[in-house]
C-alpha cells in the first residue's frame, strides 16, 4: 500500500505504544512556545492534537518553527517518544507522547489572523461569521460538527431499521400557507411566475402516503423568510421529516420517542428526566408553565388561585377575580434569602412584561412576611398560597392577577425560567421531553375579527366536518401535537386532513373559497379523491436537536454556515446585487425604494 505523502498517523492518534517509532504529521500550528533552545509546538487537526519538541538535535528546524505563525500548515517528520514523567497533559488524547521532530516543511503559510483559533476570547460573531473557515477550526466547533454527523447518522440507521424509506423531494415547488414567508425563486423560461422553495415537504409526503409509501424519511431542507432567534435559523434550516401511512397519534409517539431517548442517552451522553414523555394539552401547558413548551426540568408550576381570592379584600385580586380574569401564584424555592434589590429587579421585570404588578409573599417558620403585601390577605388566602405552590420554610410566592388569566400564567412562564436559572434548577445534563396535545384549530384577530390556521392548514380537526359545520371555530382542536425539550419546540406533527370536503371546509373558514383551494392545491385534492389512507406524521429540527445534545445555547453554533440575524451571510456576503442581463432574463424589473423607506 503505497505511502501518505502528508502523514502516517493523524494528530489524534499516537499513544504510549507508538513510542520508539518514526512519525509523519501535517496539520495546523496551534499554538507554539519557545523554552531556552528547545521549541514546544502544537499541531492540530480534525482528529486532535499533538505535541512536537524542536531542540539541538535539529536546530534548523527548530530555527525555522519558533518563527512561524499561528495556523500556518506544516509537515513534521521525528520520532515517537514518551513525555517526561510529570508533563504528562491528561486533557489531550495523545498527551502521554510527544514527537521529537527532525524536520518540518511548510505548506501553507498563515496571515496575520483576525482572532486566535486556540481560544475563545469572547471574539464578536460578526467576526466569527466573517471568518467562519476560521472559526470552524476551534476545538467547540469541530465538536459541534461532529455532533452533528453523528446525529444524522444515527437518525439514519434507526429509521432504516425501522421500516422507513428515503425519498428525497423537490426544493422548486409552490407556495404553501405554512406560517411564514416564502423564498420566491422567478421562472426565466414562464415569465412573471415563480417556484417557491418548501417551507417543508409538507405536501410531498402527504402525496407520498396516497402514492403507497408506507413509511417516508429524509433530512429535509427547509427555507422560511423569517427573522432570527436564538433557537431559529433564518432562510433554511434542516428537519427530520417524516411520515406513515393507516396511522394515528399514538403510532407517530411510539416511533420517535425511543429515536429521541437513544439520541438522548447514546449520543449526547445525558439523562431522559421522564419516560415514557409526559403529556400535556395545549391549554394545560399554557396553565401550569405559562407556554406551549415548557422546561419540565423542574417544579415551580404555576397554580390558579382564582377561586381562592374571589371574595378578597385585595382590591386588585377581586377585581381581576370578578371580571373573569385570573389569579395566578409560584414559589420560588430558597428565594426568601434574596436581598431586596434581586426581589424588585423580579417585580420590574414583571411589570415590563405587561403585569400590573408582582405581589411577593415570604414563608419563614410558619409565619409570612409580604413586603407590604401580606397585610392584606386573610390567613386562609395566606394558607392557600403556601398549599397550591407547595411553599414552605424559606420559599417566597409570587402572585400576579390579571383581566385574562392567560397573560398572568404567560408573565409567571418567564419569571419561572429566569429565577429557575438563577438557583441553578436547568441541569443541562438532563433532557426532559414531553408532548403537547390538541392545539387550537383556528385562531380569531382580535382586530379585524378574521379566523385563520393557528399553525397548520393540512392537520384534521377533530369531530371532522361535524365539528366544522357546528361549533366555533375558535373552539375546534386539532389533531396536532408538538414535540418539546427544555423549553424548546423541536417540532410540530400531525394526523394529517385526507378528506377533500373537509378540507374544502376548513380552508373557507379561513377565508379561501372552493376556487382559490383548487388553484392551490387541487393536486392534493384530486390525490384525496384516489383512496387516501389516514395517514400521521411530524419533523423535529436537525439543528435545535443537535444545539440540545451540544448543550449549546445558540443554534448558530451548530450550523456550518450559518446566516448572522439579519439574515446575511457575511462570509459570502449574500444577499448581493446581480447584474442587470440577469435581471432580465428572468423578466425582473427592479423598483427602487419610496423616499424614506
Amino acid at each position: 500500500m503505497r505511502a501518505n505523502l502528508y502523514r502516517t498517523h493523524t494528530c489524534g492518534e499516537l499513544r504510549t505504544e507508538h513510542a520508539e517509532t518514526s512519525a509523519r504529521l501535517s496539520g495546523w500550528i496551534h499554538t507554539v512556545r519557545d523554552h531556552r533552545g528547545v521549541v514546544f509546538l502544537s499541531l492540530r487537526d480534525h482528529y486532535g492534537q499533538t505535541q512536537v519538541v524542536f531542540d539541538d538535535e535539529h536546530p534548523e528546524a527548530r530555527d525555522l518553527a519558533r518563527h512561524l505563525h499561528h495556523e500556518t500548515v506544516v509537515r513534521i517528520e521525528g520520532e515517537v517518544r514518551p513525555r517526561p514523567e510529570g508533563t504528562e497533559n491528561q486533557a489531550l488524547a495523545t498527551g502521554a507522547v510527544e514527537v521529537h521532530a527532525r524536520s518540518i516543511d511548510v505548506l501553507s503559510t498563515a496571515d496575520l489572523l483576525p482572532f486566535q483559533v486556540a481560544r475563545d476570547d469572547g471574539v464578536h460573531e460578526d467576526l466569527r461569521l466573517t471568518y467562519r473557515f476560521l472559526d470552524l477550526r476551534r476545538e467547540r466547533m469541530q465538536r459541534n460538527l461532529k455532533m452533528r454527523a453523528r446525529v444524522v447518522s444515527f437518525i439514519r440507521s434507526y429509521m432504516e431499521r425501522s421500516g422507513f424509506l428515503e425519498v428525497h423531494t423537490p426544493i422548486l415547488a409552490n407556495s404553501s400557507p405554512e406560517g411564514a414567508r416564502d423564498y420566491l425563486v422567478p421562472s426565466r423560461v414562464h415569465p412573471g411566475m415563480f417556484y417557491a422553495l418548501p417551507q417543508a415537504p409538507q405536501q410531498f409526503k402527504q402525496l407520498l402516503m396516497v402514492s403507497g409509501v408506507d413509511r417516508y424519511y429524509q433530512i429535509a431542507p427547509c427555507f422560511r423568510d423569517e427573522d432570527a432567534r436564538a433557537d431559529r435559523s433564518p432562510g433554511e434550516f434542516y428537519q427530520l421529516d417524516l411520515e406513515m401511512a393507516f396511522a394515528e397519534q399514538e403510532d407517530v409517539f411510539d416511533a420517535v420517542e425511543p429515536l429521541m431517548i437513544a439520541l438522548t442517552e447514546e449520543v449526547g451522553g445525558k439523562r431522559v428526566k421522564t419516560t415514557p414523555f409526559p403529556r400535556l394539552t395545549y391549554r394545560e401547558s399554557l396553565e401550569r408553565f405559562g407556554n406551549d413548551k415548557p422546561d419540565m426540568r423542574f417544579g415551580m408550576e404555576i397554580a390558579d388561585l382564582t377561586g381562592e381570592f374571589v371574595e378578597s379584600e385585595f382590591g386588585t385580586f377581586a377585581k381581576a377575580t370578578k371580571g373573569g380574569g385570573g389569579v395566578r401564584a409560584i414559589s420560588v424555592p430558597g428565594a426568601a434569602a434574596w436581598t431586596r434589590s434581586a426581589i424588585k429587579r423580579f417585580e420590574d421585570r414583571a411589570r415590563a412584561l405587561g403585569a400590573g404588578g408582582l405581589v411577593v409573599v415570604g414563608f419563614d417558620e410558619g409565619s409570612t412576611y409580604g413586603l407590604g403585601f401580606a397585610k392584606f390577605f386573610s390567613r386562609a388566602e395566606i394558607d392557600a398560597l403556601a398549599t397550591r405552590t407547595g411553599a414552605g420554610k424559606g420559599d417566597l410566592v409570587w402572585v400576579c392577577a390579571s383581566a385574562r388569566a392567560l397573560d398572568a400564567s404567560r408573565v409567571l412562564g418567564i419569571l419561572r425560567v429566569e429565577a429557575a436559572e438563577i438557583l441553578g434548577l436547568r441541569d443541562p445534563n438532563v433532557l426532559a421531553w414531553g408532548w403537547i396535545t390538541d392545539f387550537p384549530m383556528f385562531e380569531r384577530d382580535e382586530a379585524t375579527g378574521k379566523v385563520d390556521f393557528s399553525h397548520n392548514p393540512f392537520s384534521m380537526p377533530k369531530g371532522g366536518l361535524e365539528a366544522l359545520d357546528s361549533m366555533d371555530p375558535t373552539e375546534i382542536s386539532a389533531n396536532q401535537y408538538d414535540i418539546f425539550c427544555n423549553g424548546l419546540e423541536l417540532s410540530s406533527g400531525a394526523v394529517r386532513n385526507y378528506s377533500p370536503e373537509v378540507m374544502y371546509r376548513a380552508f373557507e373558514i379561513a377565508g379561501y373559497d372552493r376556487s382559490e383551494v383548487d388553484a392551490r392545491f387541487g393536486h392534493m385534492i384530486a390525490a384525496f379523491r384516489f383512496g387516501a389512507p389516514p395517514h400521521a406524521g411530524i419533523a423535529p429540527g436537525i439543528e435545535r436537536l443537535v444545539m440540545l445534545l451540544a448543550g449549546e445555547p445558540n443554534l448558530r453554533e451548530v450550523v456550518p454556515f450559518p446566516k448572522n440575524q439579519h439574515c446575511r451571510d457575511l462570509m459570502l456576503g449574500a444577499p448581493s446585487a446581480v447584474p442587470d442581463a440577469h435581471l432580465a432574463e428572468l423578466h425582473i424589473t427592479l423598483v427602487p425604494p419610496e423616499s424614506g423607506e
